[in-house]
């Protein structure tokens, strides 16, 4: 990328019908209050992306997305303790992000799962502190957003062992196309983010190719994986639309028609009023 390596990808033409960012972190992205909030969500309108829902990784950021989610009408939040910083999971972390998730405005119970990939919290940690998210995703009625790295098999098998809530996301899915069959068969969603436009994601493509599309999301995980071309540079909200487009041409089908089922897959999985397509490239408000 050279110079342009810190420079944000340029805004994408309008998608032809809007859709939901499933999964972000507007505060990594620098949205620090409620005006940049509010201009990070203006960029994403424009590109056809007019909600986003904003995921906290700890405490604080679960504190932040469930205030920043009544900062503008098309801000959504979900909260957990993310499986990294499980190795210290407290009854008072218990309870506050209990008292958080019972907000209107936080959609769901994410992200938890299990992290294999960095060792910051043991395995024994983090399945505790997963089978407690479940248990709170059924009792308050919301989804489930799950973090999944290189854990696969002990994910599904929890899983099957607790009971699956209702709704359960896989965020930035990252199995091949047997687990997926595997997910899709127990009415799982999987949330695609900017890994799949990868050259090397060739396993990702292959799930997402096989997938019905009424359970397919699109996500940014901003600021990171920032999908291809621009891979390395800062992620927002509307990168979502070169997301989109990249599935859409994957699946051999039109954008419009695919903008249309996963914004729908978005609004029922997260209970979201419906929109309506005049509200592509900025907010009614």
């Amino acid at each position: 990328m050279g110079k342009r390596a810190g420079e944000r990808p340029p805004i994408p033409e309008a998608l032809p019908v809007p859709i939901v960012d499933a999964h972000t972190h507007l505060d990594a992205c620098g949205a620090k209050d409620a005006a940049g909030v509010t201009e990070m969500v203006d960029r994403a309108a424009s590109a056809g992306v007019t909600r986003v829902v904003t995921v906290a990784d700890d405490l604080a950021a679960a504190r932040w997305a469930a205030t920043a989610a009544t900062w503008d009408e098309r801000v959504w939040a979900a909260v957990a303790v993310h499986p990294t910083r499980t190795a210290s999971f407290t009854d008072a972390d218990r309870a506050e992000i209990e008292a958080l998730v019972r907000q209107p405005r936080v959609v769901a119970v994410g992200e938890t799962g299990l992290d294999y990939y960095w060792d910051y919290s043991p395995p024994v940690a983090q399945q505790e502190a997963f089978r407690w998210h479940i248990d709170l995703a059924k009792r308050v009625g919301k989804p489930l957003m799950i973090h999944d790295r290189d854990a696969h098999e002990d994910i599904y098998r929890v899983l099957e062992e607790e009971g699956a809530p209702e709704k359960v996301v896989f965020h930035c899915f990252s199995g091949d196309a047997e687990f997926a069959r595997r997910c899709a068969d127990k009415g799982y969603v999987l949330s695609f983010a900017g890994t799949v436009t990868f050259r090397n994601a060739h396993a990702q493509r292959d799930a997402a190719a096989l997938i019905p599309s009424c359970q397919i999301l699109v996500e940014t995980d901003a600021p990171f994986l920032t999908p291809h071309p621009f891979r390395g540079r800062p992620n927002e909200p509307y990168c979502a639309a070169y997301t989109l487009r990249a599935l859409a041409q994957l699946r051999k089908v039109d954008p419009a028609e695919l903008a249309a089922e996963v914004g729908a897959n978005a609004e029922r999985m997260f209970d979201l009023p419906r929109t309506t397509p005049r509200e592509v490239g900025g907010s009614e408000r």
